[in-house]
């Protein structure tokens, strides 16, 4: 499975951007999806997961309220739609996916298989 990230850009603090993430896979509906962000100096933390039928979502602490994942499954596409944003959110953004996944989702970064390039968010003060 390849994944592509895009959406990316500069934002101002309270703006928006939201993220799309194509997945090449017909079957992309079989897996769980997850999106994680990697700032400077700092290792890459979990952002948002989404079940395989899209009725289940998670979010980190620091996102939630703010953030929305969502996925089209008959567009192979996961989005991530970012709201008030924070200079704290710049990070490069990944999407990956997770086929061994038993449960509705996952927020570790070892249960997921498959990574995108990432895209990068820059919001300013």
């Amino acid at each position: 499975v390849q994944l592509q990230a895009s959406g990316g850009g500069l934002a101002q603090a309270g703006g928006s951007l939201r993220l799309s993430c194509a997945a090449s896979a017909r079957t992309s509906s079989d897996y769980v999806m997850g999106w994680f962000r990697q700032a400077p100096g700092k290792e890459r933390e979990f952002v948002a997961t989404i079940s395989r039928s899209g009725a289940f979502t998670y979010y980190a602490d620091s996102v939630k309220g703010r953030f929305t994942i969502s996925r089209d499954n008959a567009k192979n596409t996961v989005y991530l739609q970012m709201n008030s944003l924070k200079p704290e959110d710049t990070a490069v953004y990944c999407c990956a996916a997770a086929p061994r996944v038993g449960g509705r989702y996952s927020s570790t970064s070892k249960s997921y298989d498959y990574w995108g390039q990432g895209t990068l968010v820059t919001v300013s003060s």
